[in-house]
């Protein structure tokens, strides 16, 4: 167990066993990447192309301005990511002659293999996490992440409107 696993387990059991949820989300999700990287580093790959590589399983093609959006990244992260996974063979990106604008990114079939060897490493991390825990204990934290994530989604668009600034209204017309 690394040092920093011993100090994450020591701050929820021992020191401040009730802190906020938020924090324990965010040492659970870092725990799932790092045993997540572990896997993936024995087969070569980077965790950073992992997002992409999943995206691009479920629709290979898009361009890198959607496949940020859906990795939720900035473009500049996406290009810097397409960059290094076309110098590792995994990805291909192609314009279309009718529009040089957008540039699509397409796996190799190198890329495209790399599916059947990662995704048992992601499952394998997952049934590793729910160990000796109750189905009905993870059925309810489903239902509890879930629930989370809508509230704060629904709460994301509500401070959005908020920042939108008031619609000015146009000035009356004179009548004559």
């Amino acid at each position: 167990m690394t040092n920093d696993t011993q100090n994450i387990l020591h701050h929820w059991r021992e020191a401040i066993p009730n802190d906020r949820l938020a924090h324990l989300i965010r040492d659970a999700s870092r725990a799932f990447r790092r045993a997540l990287q572990i896997r993936l580093a024995r087969h070569g790959v980077q965790f950073g192309h992992w997002r992409f590589l999943r995206i691009l399983w479920d629709s290979d093609g898009l361009t890198q301005k959607a496949l940020s959006a859906r990795a939720g990244v900035m473009e500049s992260t996406t290009f810097t990511a397409i960059k290094a996974m076309e110098a590792l063979g995994y990805i291909e990106r192609k314009q279309i002659a009718t529009n040089k604008k957008n540039v699509y990114v397409h796996l190799t079939d190198a890329g495209r293999a790399l599916e059947n060897r990662l995704v048992p490493l992601a499952e394998d991390t997952n049934h590793i996490s729910m160990r000796r825990v109750d189905a009905a204990d993870l059925a309810i934290a489903r239902r509890v992440l879930l629930s989370m994530i809508d509230n704060l989604a629904r709460d994301e668009l509500e401070q959005q409107e908020q920042l939108r600034p008031p619609e000015r209204k146009k000035p009356a017309g004179r009548t004559a």
